[in-house]
């Protein structure tokens, strides 16, 4: 096949890249590739340690998808193996390991979200429990044996937890030399990872190196940040946006990052074209607030359809901007002269997850009657006949209560 020019190539690589490691070598790489025809072998490995994919997960599979665009050939690992060992990645102290029921669980979900980014057709889908599995007390001795427990405390995580006399078990060392298998294993050219996998990276150039191999170059990528825009996009923090997040909520939810961030999210995890990134920086200082609205449109349109983006401003602009009752918000219908906890109109409704998160959500002021807060978890509604109420939780949930 013909590829683009190195040049190119490095456009699309660099873009939103943090650090390549060494740039040079993958230099050498794409001229070898293109003189040769044969595309570079580009692995990343995932972990299924929770099933939901959000923006932060995204932006390493865009530089997958690019790179599968470029033409290269990638090799999506789930980690069958690697999460039954728990990466210790950023820990403080051991991670507990999962149930391999839930491991294939969330591995199932895990694809098809990531189905959304990659080109599915042309991804090649590994599961390292398959080569590692295998490996027999006296494989894990010899593959331990390339590594010294200096290399390893050179890891910040563990240096840290041993300077504070912190536990740090023996199974933790033996991550990153699995995760470092898994590419000698698929003897990949180009490992891709967060900032934070930078060790493990090198872990895999290092045993490539000692088995023989031409070793991987690893390229990183930043941790994006969160709605609260300081701590990295995670679930635990809860300021992720999801990539299988209805409409609405993903529309509203991209409108809440600070401006300072506007420009990162359009580098990171859109498909706005590089040539019209330096404009967005003209248009931040502008008009923020449109520019924001383009992005949330953008985000929503890539795992949505134009459609569904549409009407997710136009929610918006009724519900936020003109404090307007969705035309799409479900009727709920009681009978005249009949008292309901609004406790239990809420969590019957499915507006939230469980009685505990509508308490917290009340007590918190999430809850509105007819723009009203309430902030009594016992709060009780006795409906009058012919009544209409509008209820509002949280900050994109709406409902018509209706008497009758």
């Amino acid at each position: 096949m013909s590829f683009p020019t190195v040049e190119e190539q490095l456009e699309v690589i660099k873009r939103g890249t943090v650090e390549i490691v060494p740039e040079p070598e993958l230099v050498e790489k794409l001229k070898k590739s293109r003189k040769t025809e044969k595309p570079l072998r580009i692995k990343l490995g995932c972990d299924p340690t929770r099933p939901d994919l959000h923006l932060g997960h995204s932006v390493i599979l865009r530089k997958m998808r690019q790179f599968q665009d470029l033409g290269h050939h990638i090799i999506l690992i789930i980690g069958d193996f690697t999460a039954l060992i728990g990466d210790p990645t950023g820990q403080n102290k051991t991670r507990p390991s999962l149930s391999a029921e839930d491991i294939k669980e969330n591995a199932k979900t895990y694809l098809d979200q990531a189905g959304k980014i990659l080109d599915r057709e042309k991804t090649e889908i590994v599961y390292n429990a398959d080569w590692l599995g295998p490996i027999s007390f006296e494989g894990v001795i010899k593959l331990s044996s390339k590594l010294t427990v200096a290399r390893m405390i050179e890891r910040d995580d563990f240096s840290k937890r041993f300077n504070n006399n912190e536990p740090i078990s023996l199974h933790e060392f033996l991550y990153p030399l699995a995760q470092g298998q898994d590419s000698v294993h698929l003897k990949s050219d180009v490992e891709l990872g967060g900032t934070d996998q930078k060790f493990n990276l090198l872990v895999g150039r290092d045993l490539q190196r000692i088995d023989g191999q031409d070793p991987q170059v690893c390229l990183m990528m930043p941790l994006l940040e969160g709605t609260d825009g300081t701590l990295k996009m995670s679930k635990s923090y809860d300021n992720y946006i999801g990539i299988s997040e209805e409409p609405n909520d993903m529309y509203g939810k991209v409108l809440s990052i600070p401006d300072n961030l506007i420009y990162r999210y359009f580098e990171l995890v859109t498909d706005l074209p590089t040539d019209e990134l330096p404009s967005i920086l003209d248009k931040v200082a502008k008009d923020p607030r449109n520019t924001k609205h383009d992005l949330a449109f953008t985000i929503t349109r890539m795992y949505h359809g134009e459609k569904a983006a549409k009407a997710a401003r136009k929610h918006f602009e009724q519900t936020v901007i003109n404090k307007e009752v969705p035309d799409d918000a479900p009727e709920i219908t009681f009978d005249a002269g009949t008292t309901h906890r609004l406790l239990d109109i809420i969590s019957d409704a499915g507006m939230t997850q469980s009685n505990g998160e509508t308490k917290r959500m009340i007590k918190q002021g999430g809850v509105s009657i007819n723009d009203e807060k309430v902030d009594d978890i016992n709060h009780e509604i006795t409906f009058s006949e012919g009544e209409t109420l509008n209820l509002k939780v949280g900050k994109r949930k709406f409902a018509k209560l209706i008497s009758q």
